[in-house]
Parts: C-alpha cells; structure tokens; sequence
C-alpha cells in the first residue's frame, strides 16, 4: 500500500481563528503560510501554526473532509485538535 498523497490541516494563526486547508506537502505548506505567499487569510494573521493533520487517499477526499471541517463549529474544531494532543 502506498502512503497518502494528500493531507488536511487546520491552522491557529495569531489572532486565534482557524484555518482549513489541503496539500500534499504539509512542511513546504506551513512554510508558504507563514512566508505570506500561502492563503490570503492567513497573510494578515502571521505566524500560523500547524496544530491538526490527517492523511486522505486522494484529493477529492481531502476536499470533502476540509469542506465538512470548516462547516464544523469552532468548538468543535477545538475539541479535535485537542482529542488529536491527547492520543
């Protein structure tokens, strides 16, 4: 079995909010973020940090699973991160 090609992630940028978003290189991604090159919601919000991560099979995946993240309310957005910080 191949490892997954793409991955899902939240951020916390510096004023709290949250971020969803998908890649495939999640280092090199974290890094265009807090260069100001990546999304710009985050490039008024510097630094941002990557605090949840998960694997998808393939990018429709990734895509479904960011949708249905950010349709999620913030509390719960919170008590994933923070269930993931716990295992």
């Amino acid at each position: 079995m191949t490892a997954p090609s793409w991955f899902v992630y939240l951020l916390r940028c510096a004023d709290g909010t949250l971020y969803a978003g998908v890649t495939t290189d999640p280092d090199r991604r974290l890094a265009e973020h807090n260069a100001g090159t990546g999304a710009r919601y985050t490039r008024a919000r510097l630094p941002v940090e990557m605090v949840h991560i998960e694997s998808a099979p393939d990018r429709a995946a990734a895509c479904r699973r960011e949708a249905a993240l950010k349709k999620r309310p913030r509390a719960a957005k919170l008590a994933l991160i923070s269930a993931a910080c716990n295992k």
